[in-house]
């Protein structure tokens, strides 16, 4: 099994309390305390794509297609296992996809989940953003996943509007407290931004969120984008793609906004909320960061941390034993919360 060699530094330590701390370089071996499907892609090479830094909105546009086209490859396959079926909709001129089971238990019958794909508000267009979708609705809930627009031609407020335009819909034909939002990533960051948007602009609030590995700061703040950096074999390391896409979506926008990093917001009043991460997740401190502030406005937060995972490890390879927990504990949570 693969071990990653960690350097960040020499091997003097700083001593006062507004210096960085340079630790030496140390092996980094798999972990035995996860599945031996985990540990395969824990020793699998990083992300080869993670230093991409495409220098036109040509050059982002191409890119979002050949990343499009090997995920919608794979879709008939994972829709086939999880039994589900795909149709297209447009709700509030927003194109949306709703994503439903072979069958809906009883007790789902008059809820729905509203998704968010991720995609670092750049990639997974279309049928690519549905994975997410795909295997929560094999579990048993009608999915309306929402395909907002995104950078490089919609930079921000672009993929809010839709967020907003889609949920004023969804309210209007669903009590919300029926309703479960939720999503990975940029997606999980959507989730929590909804609610945000949904406060300020006095509309009903879901009754249950789930957000997977939330990017709830946009910018570069944050323990983990600096202890998981190159640790996180999927992001890698911020100071590449992802922090191209930052900056292209927010468009000079100043990323403190919690429309951009809801992790800034005031969170008294969300709904509960679950929340999911890893030991080796670049976003790791994005979700405690989030938990915390749940909690101390006396919300209700249920965080997930999992043994050895990288960044949306549980959406990147459903086959993992761990992934089947992720999506089985979100179910689970959907089904206790929009009881009440």
């Amino acid at each position: 099994m693969a071990t990653v060699l960690v350097s960040v530094g020499a091997t003097d330590r700083a001593a006062a309390m507004d210096e960085t701390v340079v630790v030496p370089p140390r092996p980094l071996p798999v972990p035995k305390t996860v599945s031996p499907e985990l540990q395969r892609l824990i020793g699998s090479p990083m992300n080869p794509s993670w230093d991409q830094h495409p220098a036109s909105a040509e050059a982002w546009r191409a890119l979002v297609k050949t990343y499009a086209a090997d995920i919608e490859t794979a879709l008939p396959a994972l829709m086939a296992r999880e039994k589900v079926t795909i149709r297209a909709d447009r709700m509030n001129g927003v194109p949306v996809f709703w994503v439903e089971p072979e069958t809906v238990p009883s007790e789902n019958r008059d809820r729905i989940l509203l998704n968010f794909h991720g995609g670092a508000y750049v990639f997974a267009p279309g049928k690519a953003g549905l994975r997410d979708a795909i295997l929560l609705a094999g579990r048993g809930f009608r999915v309306l996943s929402v395909d907002y627009r995104m950078a490089p031609d919609a930079p921000y407020p672009a993929a809010i509007d839709d967020a907003e335009a889609v949920w004023k819909a969804v309210v209007a034909q669903y009590p919300a407290k029926r309703v479960g939002v939720f999503g990975s990533s940029t997606g999980g960051a959507m989730t929590l931004a909804l609610v945000v948007r949904a406060k300020a602009h006095h509309l009903p609030l879901p009754g249950a969120l789930w957000a997977g590995t939330p990017w709830a700061q946009l910018d570069k703040v944050g323990d983990s984008y600096f202890t998981n950096d190159h640790i996180d074999n999927a992001l890698v390391s911020y100071d590449g793609l992802l922090g191209a896409a930052a900056r292209l979506y927010a468009n000079g926008h100043d990323m403190a906004d919690p429309e951009l990093s809801p992790v800034n917001a005031d969170f008294t009043g969300f709904p509960p909320t679950l929340l999911t991460t890893g030991t080796r997740d670049l976003f790791l401190s994005n979700t405690i960061r989030v938990h915390r502030k749940l909690k101390q406005a006396g919300g209700v937060s249920d965080l997930n941390v999992y043994e050895g995972l990288s960044h949306g490890d549980f959406e990147r390879d459903p086959d993992l034993p761990e992934s089947r927990e992720v999506y089985g504990e979100a179910a689970a949570f959907f089904r206790q919360m929009l009881a009440r």
